[in-house]
């Protein structure tokens, strides 16, 4: 990747041309859900269950399943396939066709996390040590309350990158109205921002504190200083979480955003948010979603829920470190623990030890 010297009013800063290959997209290339979308047949459904099944019925610890315990013969190279298109495509894949509406929760979760052993290993997605994660609204208030996580509520989730290479999420049950997944190019977001303001991406290549949340590793701040954009070994990486750079600012040591900071800030989150550069989609139970953090945005719209417990929406997810990922700068150790590619990601705290509850809690 060669580069082009940028002047923002205070930076004379080498960033990188606009980047190419499959990783750059738009809403309407990917109208075609053919060139994303993944069918399980009935041989991968009998597959995934034979190896599933009988680790569910001896109640086996979830949490240490490895691709060893869970043999996928003829489904495991075409999880490879997946694998490929996120971390050197498109960087997402939908793998429909999972039965959850047939199985018991265990032994959803337990199919869910020998898929996800192929793909990357389980990392900690708070500071309970969460390992299995459940998107599901606990009736919190993440405008309110500083520790709140947005997956917890059924706001809109604003565009956001996770702490792990890939993210993923599997559908159990959708919400009476709205939920639909957002997605969106970071890559495409940066070109964008290159040809129409490239003033302003010098600001985006400088550290931004972005907030915690209160689940703070031990040693560290209750806050990270990482930059949105980070150009290394001739990648270029996205991190971003808009509500959490917001809120950093109530802790009096972090500095107020400056005018170009912010504008800089806001034309990110309107290229993000303009349809014509993103997408959206429906999930539908049985659903696999696997998204590409360093070059994909995430969202989740607004929803309105079902009045009864047992029909509430409700999504697992899984943090994944991925061998053969790209590498990452050493500024990212701040927020994903260590850059060692396949042990990196994910939210440790003191005294969490790593656990995957079938309930949300």
């Amino acid at each position: 990747m060669t580069a082009i010297q940028v002047r923002s009013s205070d930076t004379a800063m080498e960033l990188p041309l606009k980047v190419q290959g499959g990783s750059v997209w738009y809403g309407a290339d990917m109208q075609d859900s053919s060139e994303w979308l993944y069918q399980l047949t009935a041989d991968d459904v009998a597959e995934i269950e034979a190896a599933a099944k009988p680790l569910a019925e001896a109640e086996a610890d979830i949490a240490k399943i490895t691709k060893d315990y869970f043999p996928l013969p003829t489904v495991g190279p075409k999880l490879g396939v997946i694998f490929d298109d996120v971390l050197n495509g498109r960087g997402f894949a939908l793998l429909r066709g999972l039965p959850v509406e047939r199985w018991s929760i265990r032994q959803s979760a337990t199919a869910y996390y020998g898929i996800g052993a192929y793909l990357g290993h389980a990392r900690s997605q708070n500071g309970k040590g969460h390992i299995l994660g459940h998107v599901r609204d606990l009736g919190r208030d993440a405008v309110n309350d500083p520790t709140a996580r947005i997956y917890q509520t059924r706001e809109r989730q604003t565009f956001h990158t996770d702490s792990c290479d890939i993210v993923a999420l599997l559908c159990l049950k959708t919400a009476k109205s709205g939920g639909a997944s957002a997605l969106v190019s970071s890559m495409t977001i940066y070109n964008e921002m290159l040809e129409r303001r490239p003033d302003l991406l010098p600001h985006l290549f400088k550290p931004l504190c972005t907030d915690r949340r209160g689940e703070v590793p031990a040693n560290q701040k209750p806050w990270h200083e990482i930059p949105v954009f980070n150009w290394h070994e001739g990648k270029l990486s996205a991190l971003y979480a808009r509500r959490y750079i917001e809120s950093a600012r109530r802790f009096p040591e972090v500095p107020a955003l400056t005018e170009e900071e912010t504008a800089a800030l806001d034309l990110f989150d309107e290229l993000a948010n303009d349809p014509a550069i993103g997408m959206q989609m429906e999930f539908k139970p049985g659903d696999m979603q696997w998204v590409h953090n360093h070059t994909m945005l995430h969202d989740r719209t607004e929803f309105e829920d079902w009045a009864e417990p047992e029909k509430k929406r409700h999504l697992l997810r899984l943090w994944l470190a991925a061998p053969g990922a790209r590498p990452l700068p050493e500024i990212y150790a701040q927020r994903f623990g260590s850059v060692e590619i396949g042990n990196r990601g994910g939210i440790i705290v003191p005294g969490a030890q790593l656990n995957a509850p079938l309930e949300p809690v």
